[in-house]
């Protein structure tokens, strides 16, 4: 028997044999537990506590509200190029790499923030943090499916992606609770050491790629998608992206400008996550009993009212009721969204992921930037919601047509 040499990476991994090198057995609940744990620590925490974040550092660290509508701007660039440089790899090991990286990175790039108060530093910062975020939202949510296929499992992503949710609960907890005892800057320390808690797991337990040409990496050789179908599901993609930035970027921003709620702001942010965490569980049984599309139909509906809402009634309730919608349905419409493409391309899933998500982000570059010039000529962010909501009602119809065209498809394949 040959044996290696105890290296530090050995510890690390925790799933090879000591002495063979044999894959550690995983099980389900671990794979889905690193997926998890992925979206708390790259979106829930080094992405998304910027959001009830926003106000604290207006006010202690002199951000402006263009600069804060800029920042966030380049997060969603720098989470479309994790996205675009993604879609480009086959290799899943080289996926398997870029998740890992992602991982440390949004460790960094949230301790970071703490760090400096130079706005071309931030921008970096966010930059790169939007970067990682594709790691737990892309590469992990491709990788959990590609293993699920392999076992001959169900391939849902419900579970993993509550892991969104859970990530808005707990940034926006954590906010509220430190913000009468710590700096805007110290804030973001903590965060990043929180995050090194979901590190562990989320790196240990996601499992390698099959290796190429092995019998447990093939899977079910399915028929790609046409044309006009890819299309239909990139512009709807693209409406549910600008509608959901919006409000996912300056929700707390407009809360915290109504009497009510003001000082409260990052509790809206709380409700929208716990809001989140079983609603792509939830969406999951709704399309198994109306069909997806259907369900996606109907949760584009809801997202609808929830930005009309926030734009045209003020008051507490209505921007409470507001947050429980959109996060009963944003982390819905992604997991629906990004199963329908994965189970097109289910050898490689989170490279056509990563392509649905370059359209997503695509609209989620300019949103935030055009919401923050609105609000800065006009005081309001009311002009930036009116606009999403019109975008979310076209993407209906691309999603309803997009039902039609896979029932065409489908015909077409069978030789009908």
């Amino acid at each position: 028997m040959q044996y290696r040499l105890f290296t530090i990476e050995s510890v690390l991994l925790l799933n090879t044999d000591f002495c063979a090198g044999t894959p550690m057995k995983l099980e389900r609940w671990q794979v889905i537990a690193a997926g998890i744990c992925s979206l708390i620590l790259t979106v829930g925490l080094a992405r998304f506590s910027y959001t009830p974040l926003l106000p604290i550092m207006r006010e202690q660290a002199g951000l402006s509200a263009f600069d804060g509508g800029w920042l966030a701007t380049v997060n969603y660039i720098g989470y479309i190029s994790g996205a675009l440089l993604a879609s480009t790899l086959s290799n899943l090991n080289f996926k398997y790499l870029l998740y890992r990286f992602g991982l440390v990175v949004a460790v960094l790039s949230t301790i970071g923030m703490g760090l400096t108060t130079d706005v071309n530093l931030w921008v970096f910062l966010r930059f790169i943090s939007g970067v990682s975020s594709t790691a737990g939202m892309l590469i992990a949510s491709g990788l959990i499916m590609n293993w699920l296929a392999r076992q001959n499992l169900k391939t849902e992503l419900g579970l993993h992606f509550a892991g969104a949710g859970m990530g808005l609960v707990l940034s926006g907890l954590a906010v509220m609770a430190m913000v009468d005892y710590l700096s805007w800057d110290q804030q973001w320390w903590v965060l990043g050491m929180v995050g090194v808690i979901f590190f562990v797991p989320a790196w240990l337990w996601m499992p390698k790629p099959a290796k190429a040409g092995s019998d447990e990496a093939k899977v079910a050789d399915v028929a790609p998608p046409s044309t006009k179908w890819m299309r239909l599901m990139l512009g709807a993609y693209f409406c549910a992206g600008f509608g959901y930035v919006i409000s996912a970027t300056f929700i707390v921003a407009i809360a915290e400008t109504l009497p009510e709620l003001q000082g409260k702001g990052p509790w809206v942010w709380v409700v929208v996550g716990l809001a989140a965490i079983p609603s792509s569980f939830f969406w999951d049984r709704v399309a198994r009993i109306t069909g997806v599309f259907e369900a996606l139909v109907l949760a584009y509906i809801l997202q609808i009212i929830s930005i009309a809402m926030a734009g045209f009634i003020d008051g507490y309730w209505a921007n409470m009721v507001s947050a429980v919608l959109f996060g009963g349905t944003f982390a819905g419409i992604v997991n629906l969204t990004l199963s329908i493409a994965g189970r097109q391309f289910p050898a490689n899933p989170s490279k056509a992921m990563a392509r649905m998500t370059l359209s997503y982000g695509v609209s989620q570059i300019a949103a935030p930037a055009l919401a923050g010039l609105i609000a800065e000529r006009t005081g309001t962010y009311r002009g930036s919601l009116y606009l999403a909501a019109l975008l979310m009602v076209a993407g209906v119809f691309m999603v309803w047509e997009l039902k039609k065209q896979t029932d065409r498809d489908n015909l077409a394949k069978a030789g009908v």
